[in-house]
């Protein structure tokens, strides 16, 4: 892999970057980490990735040369520049630049498929290192839409994900615990220290991977409900 240090400051001085903390901006620059998280996504050309705020396109790099199809969705404009002129040459990379909590992703998923494109991918997959501040309204987004997708490779604040993987009555239990485990078969991958970023975030962070149960793991008559009950505990 690259010097991910040496090449996002090129690539923030090239384009007059600097992170936009109302976006929740923090570029990686560990190799080990993005290594990890592309490794642990299990990603192959019957997949198409599905990221979520890719930013300056580290992870984006990599998911391209694994992946059949990489769909990134990006709010930032500037970001959008970039990571058109990276990866222009690549034939499976399409971005859409809006909020993710406001595109329909089972519409946007499969009208991007030229046609018989869809034939040659099996699975789609989430992978994205998150924005901080909306990481739980963007993870129940994707439970709650009821997407077809395999997995959910993510990098958040540490806290949250403690919370997203405990187990149901263990230590770090929260009102979310309860839908990952009803819907996700959680684990950790690694716990990312703040140097691994430019800024530095205020909070260490950590890998998680939830792998989307065939069947939930319990019967609930209306879920629905279960969903209202725990947003309006957040």
């Amino acid at each position: 892999m690259a010097n991910l240090v040496e090449e996002t400051r090129n690539i923030m001085k090239k384009y007059g970057i600097r992170a936009n903390k109302d976006l929740g901006q923090n570029f990686l620059i560990n190799n080990e980490v993005v290594e990890n998280i592309v490794n642990s996504s299990e990603i192959s050309q019957d997949d198409m990735v599905i990221e979520i705020g890719p930013g300056l396109g580290t992870l984006t790099k990599y998911l391209l040369e694994k992946a059949g199809k990489v769909l990134c969705i990006e709010l930032d404009r500037k970001m959008i520049e970039i990571l058109e002129d990276r990866f222009e040459k690549y034939s499976n990379f399409e971005i859409i630049n809006d909020d993710v909590l406001k595109v329909d992703l089972n519409r946007d998923i499969f009208s991007s498929f030229p046609s018989g494109e869809n034939e040659k991918i099996k699975n789609v997959k989430i992978v994205a290192n998150l924005p901080y501040y909306i990481t739980t309204p963007i993870i129940m987004k994707l439970l709650e839409e009821k997407l077809d997708i395999e997995s959910i490779t993510v990098m958040i604040q540490k806290e949250v994900a403690d919370r997203l993987i405990e187990i149901p009555s263990g230590k770090n239990t929260g009102a979310i615990t309860y839908t990952i485990y009803y819907y996700c078969d959680s684990e950790k991958i690694m716990e990312v220290p703040n140097s691994s970023f430019i800024p530095e975030p205020e909070v260490t962070s950590e890998v998680i991977k939830m792998k989307i149960r065939k069947e939930p793991v319990v019967k609930v008559e209306n879920p629905k409900v279960m969903f209202m009950i725990i947003k309006s505990a957040f």
